[in-house]
């Protein structure tokens, strides 16, 4: 019996669930935008887990500041993006490496650089707003001397397109959208780790 209940316990489905009710508590405070900009801004560079999911959380709290919080979060991904590239440029052997091991695509990385000799702007750009691991392409943007003003339109054009997009639905679809996440919750959960999962395997196995 003590079995089963520490492997229900350890359900991936109920443990996101707990998180995202976690977030909407925050989105209840007044640390809920800071909260999201760190997130934002770790995200771009090192961490594994995406803002949007804070980001709806916030914006489905208070619809009417759904394009604020976006700007927020997109500013916090830019600035993210700036410290992945500056980890790229001079930490990646300390640094930067230990995060590429962690996605197993360090055999892969050379292919990032094939894809940034053809066309830099359009590789970072459509890692911004898919979910491909924008802080491997921030780092690797250090570490093959792309044009940092490349990297910062880019970056502003892909992060700000994704999360215009998700507050743009929000104001829309707001109340709405709350219900239909909370419906079928499990099914989205699911959904998105598919798709985070897809978006790495595109590094590896692809790009």
């Amino acid at each position: 019996m003590v079995e089963e209940n520490v492997k229900i316990s350890f359900n991936p489905l109920v443990w996101i669930r707990k998180l995202y009710d976690w977030v909407l508590h925050w989105a209840e405070t007044p640390y809920g935008v800071p909260a999201l900009f760190m997130l934002s801004f770790a995200e771009a560079s090192f961490f594994p887990i995406p803002p949007d999911v804070l980001l709806i959380a916030l914006a489905v709290a208070i619809p009417k500041k759904s394009f604020k919080i976006a700007m927020y979060c997109t500013i916090a991904s830019v600035l993210g993006a700036m410290l992945g590239y500056t980890i790229g440029m001079f930490f990646f052997d300390t640094v930067g490496n230990r995060i590429i091991e962690f996605y197993g695509i360090h055999e892969q990385f050379d292919y990032v650089a094939q894809k940034y000799n053809e066309n830099a702007f359009a590789a970072i750009t459509i890692a911004g707003f898919t979910p491909i691991p924008f802080k491997v392409f921030t780092i690797a943007a250090g570490v093959f001397d792309i044009n940092l003003f490349v990297l910062l339109f880019a970056s502003i054009l892909s992060r700000g397109a994704r999360f215009f997009l998700l507050a743009a639905l929000i104001y829309r679809f707001g109340p709405t959208i709350k219900v239909f996440i909370d419906k079928y919750f499990n099914l989205l959960a699911v959904a998105f780790m598919l798709l985070l999962g897809l978006g790495m395997a595109v590094v590896k196995y692809v790009i």
